[in-house]
């Protein structure tokens, strides 16, 4: 593997990790989140994800290497297509599900990731509208990286073998998550792998982008409404068992 691949690889497989579990826990300390912390936030997570593309990028052209090599291409589209189509309808209905599960049991939104969820989710016109960049930043750019870049430079790096390419790019991805603690980088590297299997299969990265927006999207214009009710529901419950135990 070339020098500068080496580099990036070990980049997005300790510094992001790092980088991202330690932006969570500075958001769980800050009390105060606004609006505008919240567009700021938009805003450096699109600049860091383009920047992050754009230096894959460059270093693969200086080597050469073909874009459809990296699944920036639709040599099938018509399976690209329908599997696209198929897989944005199933997260779609997952993220659906998921979300009034969390309705139905309000105590969850007290967790670390729901309380963080709550705070860097769009609430106003303005925000959804950043928003939608970000998701739309975060759709292309991390499956450029994860499923196209370093799925493929695995992929080459052994021998051609695909297996390595699709594991260690779902193992990266869900290390990417790792604010999400243990259960979400499980969670997480199981869903890239599903995502790296589409990536092999169609030999594109659109189906993967396609559905990535489609999940992201849904959960952050859904969720703070979700969030709301479980977190009012929550206090309620709480404030009915004070009252049902009394004084002690």
């Amino acid at each position: 593997m070339h020098w500068d691949y080496i580099l990036v690889v070990f980049f997005f497989a300790v510094a992001v990790p790092w980088l991202g579990r330690h932006r969570v826990l500075r958001l769980l300390q800050d009390s105060d989140f606004s609006s505008l912390d919240r567009l700021q936030l938009y805003a450096s997570t699109v600049a860091f994800q383009w920047l992050a593309a754009a230096i894959i990028y460059w270093r693969i052209r200086a080597h050469h290497t073909p874009l459809a090599a990296l699944g920036a291409s639709l040599p099938r589209p018509a399976l690209s297509h329908t599997v696209g189509a198929v897989f944005s309808i199933a997260l779609l209905v997952n993220q659906i599900v998921a979300l009034r599960q969390m309705s139905r049991h309000p105590r969850r939104s007290s967790s670390p990731l729901n309380r963080v969820a709550a705070k860097i989710f769009p609430r106003s016109s303005a925000e959804r509208f950043a928003f939608f960049a970000v998701v739309l930043t975060v759709a292309v750019c991390e499956e450029w990286i994860y499923r196209g870049f370093i799925q493929r430079a695995f992929q080459d790096v052994t021998a051609g073998s695909v297996v390595a390419g699709i594991l260690v790019s779902s193992l990266l991805f869900g290390l990417a998550h790792l604010y999400q603690g243990r259960r979400g980088v499980i969670t997480t590297g199981l869903l890239g792998l599903v995502f790296s299997l589409v990536r092999a299969w169609t030999g594109s990265l659109l189906p993967g982008m396609v559905a990535h927006f489609v999940a992201d999207l849904t959960v952050g214009m859904l969720a703070p409404g979700h969030l709301d009710s479980a977190t009012r529901a929550a206090a309620s419950g709480d404030a009915e068992e004070a009252v049902t135990a009394g004084p002690r």
